[in-house]
Parts: C-alpha cells; structure tokens; sequence
C-alpha cells in the first residue's frame, strides 16, 4: 500500500504531536485504502460517547466483485489505548487544538491513521510556509545547476 498523505491538513495546521491510531473499517474499505484511494481533505476527530470517530473521510467503494457496497462518508471509529484515548480527549476540550489524520498506511497487514494534534493556521502563518517553499525550490535549483 502506497501511503495516503493529507497534504492539506500539514498546510493548514502546525502539527505539534503525532500519534498512530488503529482504524475500524470494513474489507471494501480497506482493500480501496491499499489501492491508493481515499481522501482525508476536510477529515477530523471528534469525540462521541468517550470514543473518537474520525468523520469527513471519503473511501470510495471498492469496484470489483464489491457484494456489499459500505457508505462512504461514514464516521469511523479510531482504536487507540486508554490512556491514548484520555490524553486526546483533553487535547480535543482545549481551546484552540484539534486531531486530524496526516497519513494511512500498513503496519503488519493492518491499516493504520497517523494523526496530528495541531493548532490552526493564520493567513500570515500559510503565507510564510509558501514563501520558505519556494526559497528552498530555488535553492535546490540553483544546486542543480551548479552541478
């Protein structure tokens, strides 16, 4: 499985912690992840009867032979420890902070979520990480070309 990366979500928050998580999913689900399909781009954590669910994520149904076709923009439930869990709920109840899913991957034949505790972004923030992009592009550039 090729890893899916939400690009989105490292633009528009300063992730200050990252954590793995377990996923519940079912096999059309997992079998559309490991072949590079799904989208995170508006997807969080949130808190549900003292469970995480992460909601907005998109799996697309798996084509072929697919008997039972699974909803896909379903909340997922997020598997993590106890203690995991207890941190994260206090990190949701902060002002200001929020989970989102940076990355899927396979771990063992399992699907794993990376997320992200992180703080939201102001516009003057995006601008100067857009800027500090094209510094290091045109550095790299120029490396190149010396070369």
């Amino acid at each position: 499985m090729k890893r899916l990366v939400n690009k989105k979500a490292l633009f528009d928050f300063e992730i200050q912690d990252k954590l793995e998580a377990g996923i519940v999913l079912t096999g059309g689900e997992v079998k559309s992840l490991k072949r590079g399909r799904g989208d995170m781009k508006g997807s969080f954590v949130q808190l549900h009867n003292d469970e995480l669910w992460l909601a907005n994520m998109f799996i697309p149904p798996y084509e072929p032979g697919q008997a039972i076709p699974h909803e896909s923009d379903r909340n997922r439930k997020l598997l993590v420890k106890n203690a995991e869990r207890n941190h994260l709920i206090g990190v949701l109840k902060a002002k200001g902070l929020t989970i989102v899913p940076i990355s899927f991957y396979t771990k063992g034949g399992l699907v794993k979520v990376e997320l992200g505790i992180g703080r939201g972004k102001r516009m003057i923030d995006k601008r100067k990480s857009i800027k500090e992009r094209e510094v290091n592009r045109e550095m790299r550039r120029k490396l190149r070309q010396k070369n």
